[in-house]
């Protein structure tokens, strides 16, 4: 039972930094991509054995661009930002990491400056007065494209060729709910994993099943052994 485990990046980055805070880093969070996809082949509600195929990552790369703070007016390069460093550095681990293709879309650039949510509850209640905002009060609006386009060829394509039997969505976006109904049209299971996050309605009508490998206080459920893999191996060899 061949299975491709297709990823969600900037879902699953958001998740990992809320389950995995500890080991929040470019490289643990690479590697913990291959550690997840490794899990959801020990899956036992699966009987029979699973086999990775490959695991796809769909992400943007970062803005690197300058751009004016809106309060203090002060040039601000995306290329020094944390954001940047470690989307960057996340990207290169992953392009190291055997059996993960990365697939890049783009950034859309709003090119304004958007008063976080939070911030304007606090104005409308009147705990905070308009002469108090700063620079952190704000986020800079850009948006990926491409990236659900490049999802979608790719489940096409895996469920047309015959690929794969099962394929995992890490992910909680409604966006993907058309490469997972013609998934399964063509006899593929798919298996959701939100990484503990709330799923959208639509999502559930067009699966198979639902199983988040990382447990929510930031462990691994049935995560692979150097015992479970000699196991294995003894097991062929003997067969």
């Amino acid at each position: 039972m061949k299975t491709a485990v297709l990823v969600d990046g900037d879902f699953y980055l958001r998740r990992h930094r809320k389950l995995r805070t500890k080991y929040h880093t470019p490289e643990f969070a690479a590697k913990d991509i291959l550690t997840l996809a490794l899990a959801h082949m020990d899956d036992k509600a699966c009987k029979r054995e699973s086999e990775l195929y490959r695991i796809l990552v769909y992400d943007a790369p970062p803005l690197d661009k300058r751009a004016h703070q809106p309060i203090s007016k002060k040039s601000l390069n995306f290329q020094d930002t944390d954001t940047f460093k470690f989307r960057s550095e996340f990207h290169r681990y992953l392009k190291r990491t055997r059996k993960v293709a990365l697939r890049l879309g783009r950034l859309r650039d709003g090119a304004r400056w958007i008063i976080k949510p939070e911030v304007v509850k606090r104005l409308i209640s009147g705990k905070m007065s308009l002469d108090e905002l700063t620079d952190n009060d704000f986020y800079y609006e850009i948006q990926q494209k491409g990236v659900d386009i490049r999802l979608g060829l790719d489940v096409a394509s895996l469920a047309y060729k015959r690929l794969v039997t099962r394929i995992i969505l890490v992910t909680g976006d409604s966006d993907f709910v058309p490469a997972a109904k013609l998934a399964r049209r063509e006899g593929i299971e798919i298996v959701l994993d939100p990484m503990w996050a709330d799923v959208h309605e639509n999502l559930y009508e067009h699966i198979d099943g639902l199983r988040s490998v990382i447990d929510e206080s930031g462990k691994f459920i049935c995560e692979p052994t150097k015992k479970s893999t000699r196991q294995r191996k003894k097991k062929k060899a003997g067969s």
